[in-house]
């Protein structure tokens, strides 16, 4: 067999965990560094970034929900049965891009950044996310997400699947009302409220 073909058809590496979300999401960072530049969450409804973290968009307000990764080392054929797909770029200076939620340790699930430090191309992928819509701390788990990663040079965020009735809603969405805000005046949204006490408490800033 030729090196190439081995290459092609390597299997790829899988893991699968439970991770927090909060606030309607969890995060994918890289400890010493930004992922990605600033994507509003009405771009694509699932996946977006602020502050240099890549987040992905939650049905649920708070509850655990069910994270499979795989490692690819180039561009994998769509899945089948996802109820929303989108795609978004991240460099990772360190070599770790890790799933997290906002305010916990990283799961445990392995680096995004299969090759080490460089650009990468991930594509996730949701299903359940109408299942629970706003409930916290949720007796079961009803979502479940796919986040495939290959080495890829930087392109624009992409929606390549959208059929369920909370990611119309967040893409619906005015942009202000799902960045975070930072002026008092401005906080005229339960989702901006939400948001602005999670980064001040990450701050450490309780006032």
């Amino acid at each position: 067999m030729r090196p190439q073909e081995a290459v092609v058809n390597e299997p790829a590496r899988t893991g699968t965990a439970l991770v927090h979300a909060e606030y309607h999401l969890f995060q994918i960072t890289d400890p010493h560094g930004p992922v990605a530049d600033d994507l509003d969450a009405s771009h694509t409804g699932l996946v977006s970034a602020d502050g240099g973290a890549i987040e992905v968009t939650t049905g649920i307000h708070t509850g655990d929900v069910q994270v499979t990764v795989e490692l690819h080392l180039q561009r994998p054929d769509l899945a089948r049965g996802w109820e929303e797909i989108a795609e978004i770029s991240c460099h990772s200076p360190s070599g770790e891009v890790l799933v997290t939620s906002f305010m916990d340790d990283p799961a445990d699930l392995p680096s995004l950044a299969s090759q080490g430090p460089g650009s990468y191309r991930l594509r996730v992928h949701a299903c359940g996310r109408d299942r629970a819509v706003d409930q916290t701390t949720v007796a079961e788990v009803v979502e479940s997400y796919l986040i495939q990663s290959w080495p890829a040079a930087h392109q624009d965020a992409l929606l390549l699947k959208a059929t369920d009735v909370y990611g119309a809603q967040v893409r619906a969405q005015e942009a202000d009302d799902t960045i975070v805000i930072d002026h008092e005046d401005s906080l005229d949204t339960q989702t901006g409220r939400e948001r602005d006490i999670l980064r001040r408490a990450e701050r450490g800033d309780y006032s």
